[in-house]
């Protein structure tokens, strides 16, 4: 049975940082594309960041410069630091895994991510991020 696993969401105040971690298990992490996604309160889900099996990261531009995602393969985990956090950041945060050139479009164009788009999907963490 495959899982991922979102931790790390919390409330914070603009300005302040905080850490994703998602927890992979039932897969080979290393086959796949791995990726953040979010959805703002009333807005459609949208892709935040994602990395590619050979470590190649992309963002949307509203995160560039500000989030940081990683992987290690060995611990079957997907972390996103996010710094210098928003009101607009906040949302149900998501991770995702596939396979094929769609996630990296999806990030990269802020094209809505739909549950059909990506094979696997964690359940959520809730980031508040306050003014």
């Amino acid at each position: 049975q495959v899982q991922l696993v979102e931790s790390g969401g919390g409330l914070v105040q603009a300005g302040g940082s905080l850490t994703l971690s998602c927890t992979i298990s039932g897969i080979t992490m290393g086959d796949y594309s791995m990726g953040w996604f979010r959805k703002p309160p009333g807005l459609e889900r949208e892709g935040v960041a994602m990395i590619d099996s050979a470590g190649s990261p992309t963002y949307h531009h509203s995160v560039k410069g500000r989030f940081a995602i990683s992987r290690v393969d060995g611990d079957n985990s997907l972390v996103l630091v996010m710094n210098s956090l928003k009101p607009a950041d906040t949302g149900v945060y998501y991770c995702a895994a596939d396979v094929g050139p769609l996630m990296k479009i999806v990030v990269e164009t802020g094209a809505v991510a739909r549950e059909a788009d990506f094979a696997y999907w964690g359940q959520g963490t809730q980031v508040n991020v306050s003014s």
